[in-house]
């Protein structure tokens, strides 16, 4: 760990000429990278280590392609020469999740934040559209689509990861049936736009009234839906079902500005892709949770279980996945 630190200091004076006043090491996220507040006196910066260089290289040049094109992510102001350690601009420390927080009414979201999720979906849309223009996807990891591969990946990880790790019994061959009718349905929407992947409270930070955005490294092309899904369900935020209704018609609004489609024919494949979605957060929160023991993945896994436990309800997904259904039952017992 200090030669990483050291690694990063280094870097900073290279970039700047003097040694931070201060180096405080911020707390690990579910990645492998290590984050350091550098304090100097042209103000904080943040310093990156991560011995994965490809990924590295990814979240630069996307960071470079998305500020040409005048979206709000983070400056890289120096990058090491083996490639390991970046700078970048430091975007404060209240993220969505700590905003949303401050700004509830009970338990709906009060008009502030209301306000700033839809500051989120419309910048969403930027990126989908305007972000995707001219990037170059050849080098995406693990593939340049969310395709049909990435899906049965991200099945496959709640199953191995979540689904056997919580001790639930299931039919492994009735799992597979409702894997195989999802995957149908989902790969027949086009994936042609710009996707986060992992588009949530936790990667979008709050600084006056704008909102930033990081942790891209994993885009590719993909549905529009998939995005949405991940914001407007996300685990830890739980948003009422009716401010989720009002922020999804929000964003469908907005979409017309970029591509002509209905509402009813987004709705339709929306909730497969929420359930796609929050599947694969489920396998995230096994092996960060159940395996590796970090609290804030564990404390996640009840309010996930109850949020697809009403998905697989007959309003959104009626009886469509049947050992599903059965699983969740018996995991909103268990948790």
């Amino acid at each position: 760990m200090q030669q990483k630190t050291e690694k990063v200091i280094a870097l900073l004076k290279a970039y700047l000429g003097t040694l931070p006043l201060r180096t405080e090491m911020l707390p690990a996220s579910g990645s492998q990278r290590q984050y350091y507040r550098l304090y100097t006196s042209a103000g904080p910066f943040i310093g990156v280590y991560h011995a994965d260089m490809l990924e590295n290289r990814l979240f630069i040049d996307f960071s470079r392609h998305f500020r040409a094109k005048g979206l709000p992510v983070p400056e890289i102001f120096a990058v090491s020469d083996d490639g390991l350690v970046y700078l970048q601009e430091d975007l404060g420390e209240v993220m969505l999740l700590d905003f949303v927080g401050q700004h509830r009414k009970g338990n709906m979201l009060d008009e502030t934040a209301l306000s700033l999720y839809k500051k989120v979906l419309f910048e969403l849309l930027r990126f989908q559209f305007l972000g995707g223009e001219g990037l170059d996807y050849s080098h995406c990891i693990p593939r340049p689509v969310f395709d049909r591969r990435c899906i049965a990946w991200d099945l496959n990880y709640f199953k191995y990861c979540f689904l056997r790790l919580s001790g639930v019994p299931f039919s492994e061959n009735a799992l597979e049936d409702d894997f195989e009718h999802l995957l149908i349905q989902a790969c027949s929407v086009p994936a042609d736009t710009f996707m986060f992947r992992d588009f949530q409270s936790r990667n979008i930070m709050v600084r006056g009234d704008k909102v930033w955005f990081i942790d891209y490294q994993g885009g590719r092309k993909g549905a529009l839906h998939y995005d949405v899904a991940s914001l407007l369900y996300d685990a830890v935020v739980e948003i009422p079902e009716q401010q989720r209704e009002e922020l999804l018609q929000y964003y469908i609004t907005e979409l017309q500005n970029y591509r002509k489609i209905s509402a009813e024919e987004f709705i339709a494949d929306y909730y497969r892709f929420v359930l796609i979605r929050l599947l694969q957060a489920m396998g995230a929160f096994g092996l960060r949770g159940l395996y590796e023991k970090k609290q804030h993945f564990i404390d996640s896994i009840a309010p996930g279980v109850r949020t697809i436990c009403a998905l697989l309800s007959e309003r959104c997904l009626g009886k469509e996945y049947p050992e599903l259904q059965s699983v969740f039952a018996a995991l909103e017992e268990r948790f």
